[in-house]
């Protein structure tokens, strides 16, 4: 077969051979560009440098999306700024340099710098020294609250309670409550009637809060849950203790019947209020489960006036008294600075008795005792008829306490102790040179042979109680 030269680079002479034919194909190659190719696998491009001129001016856009794990050091140039709006659980580790300030507007339930949590002591009635149930009227129960009756036919019972598992506020963390029951009230709501549960504070304690109870735009909070078996309305009253005595009524609104009700209300400052830098009382607050119209009258609520005896709350429901055996309970009470409510600020059973205990501890009591009650140890004075101790108080007291007792009858509800001889407390028990952390507990007795003999001091009944008392 002939082959004649067709050109230029084609084949010279009719000698055909494989290395004259693969070297035609080369330079062919070689001669043409890549610019018509497409789809070129990178596996492809195995070594060598493709040159600028293979590439258009302008690259198209690409987008990051994709791209992970690229090292910081192929990164050049100003990144433009990225919004933190969707970062979640970053780590700390991965968290440089100085963070910009952050700006508290959308932060809630965070207590106010520098403000009491709560000003109420025992507001979850966890503390109940004197002890859990009582018919008489003040402090005899749930410490902190007293309980007050006036002409009952028959006195109310005031008790620490529990609250139902499986209610709420038991889901809240409430496991007790004061609870008020009834007597039968036979002869009706009379117009000196009362019952009442009140609490003081003292008067420093709300001067030193961080209320600005001068000003009408400064506001203190106060809360509380609440039950009553019988469906009505409730009034509370606060009154500033300090002159000029100022008054501020709430209403609770008509409660249902057996159900516990979250009540809060918001209390603004007033210019005419005063409480002075001290320990006296400063802010009563009461319940006013009943009381007659002697003490109740045309009285505006929500606002401040001058407190009065005679106009305490508008006019009563009587419904809940005269309903025999009728229940009211209270528990979480709390005022706290702000015109916000916050979550009950709950705290344990030893730092609220501690609390309690400025106002009143229990220094012998037969029940919650053992070794016969022993409570004290002292000597016999004034020809061995008088005997003396001098018990150390637990925190320091709000004021020089008293002397409180619970006896089953004041004869025998005591004794001392010497050498396998009991001799009777025969007087009632006194304190002498009493300060705020210690003072002098003394009791006539019956005649123990000699002065300055060392003696115990214990209780002799189920019922007696000693206790040292600075209640405001």
């Amino acid at each position: 077969m002939a082959i004649t030269q067709t050109g230029t680079g084609g084949i010279k002479d009719d000698a055909v051979t494989d290395a004259k034919l693969a070297n035609a194909i080369n330079s062919a190659v070689a001669a043409n560009t890549a610019k018509d190719l497409t789809a070129l696998s990178a596996a492809n491009l195995t070594s060598g440098t493709i040159p600028d001129a293979r590439f258009p001016a302008t690259l198209p856009a690409a987008s990051a999306a994709n791209l992970t794990a690229v090292p910081a050091a192929n990164i050049t140039g100003t990144l433009p700024a990225i919004s933190a709006t969707n970062l979640t659980n970053v780590p700390a580790a991965n968290i440089t340099g100085t963070l910009p300030a952050i700006s508290g507007a959308n932060l809630t339930n965070l207590p106010a710098s520098g403000k009491a949590t709560n000003l109420v002591i025992n507001g979850a009635m966890i503390v109940a020294q004197r002890g859990t149930s009582s018919t008489s009227s003040g402090y005899y129960t749930v410490d902190r609250f007293h309980a007050e009756y006036t002409g009952t036919d028959e006195a109310p019972t005031q008790a620490q309670a529990d609250v139902a598992a499986g209610t709420t506020p038991y889901t809240l963390g409430f496991r007790k409550c004061l609870k008020i029951t009834n007597g039968n009230q036979t002869s009706g709501a009379g117009t000196t009637d009362r019952i009442t549960i009140g609490y003081k504070t003292e008067s420093q304690d709300i001067a030193n809060s961080g209320w600005n109870y001068l000003s009408a735009s400064s506001y203190i909070t106060f809360s509380y849950w609440v039950k009553s078996s019988v469906a009505q309305n409730f009034y509370n009253r606060f009154k500033s203790s300090d002159s000029p005595s100022q008054a501020y009524c709430t209403e609770t609104g008509s409660l249902s019947a057996n159900t516990w009700t979250k009540i809060t209300k918001t209390i603004p400052g007033d210019s005419n209020i005063v409480f002075n830098n001290d320990n006296d009382e400063g802010l009563e607050i009461t319940w006013e489960i009943f009381r007659g119209t002697d003490n109740t009258g045309t009285r505006p609520l929500n606002a401040w006036h001058a407190a009065s005896g005679t106009t305490r709350t508008p006019d009563q429901t009587s419904t809940w008294y005269t309903t025999n055996d009728a229940t009211f309970e209270i528990t979480g009470v709390q005022i706290e600075v702000g015109d916000t409510a916050t979550d009950y600020a709950h705290e344990s059973y030893g730092n609220a008795l501690a609390k309690c205990q400025r106002y009143f501890f229990m220094l012998g009591d037969h029940d919650a005792q053992t070794h016969n009650a022993c409570f004290g140890r002292g000597v016999t004075l004034n020809n061995s008829v008088i005997f003396a101790f001098n018990p150390h108080y637990p925190v320091t007291m709000r004021d020089a306490p008293t002397a409180y007792t619970q006896t089953s009858g004041q004869s025998g509800a005591f004794l001392i102790y010497e050498w396998n001889t009991y001799y009777a407390i025969t007087g009632n028990w006194n304190i002498h040179a009493s300060g705020l952390n210690s003072g002098q507990v003394y009791a006539a007795c019956a005649n123990a042979g000699g002065t300055n003999k060392p003696m115990r001091v214990q209780t002799d009944s189920s019922l007696s109680k000693l206790g040292l008392d600075a209640e405001i």
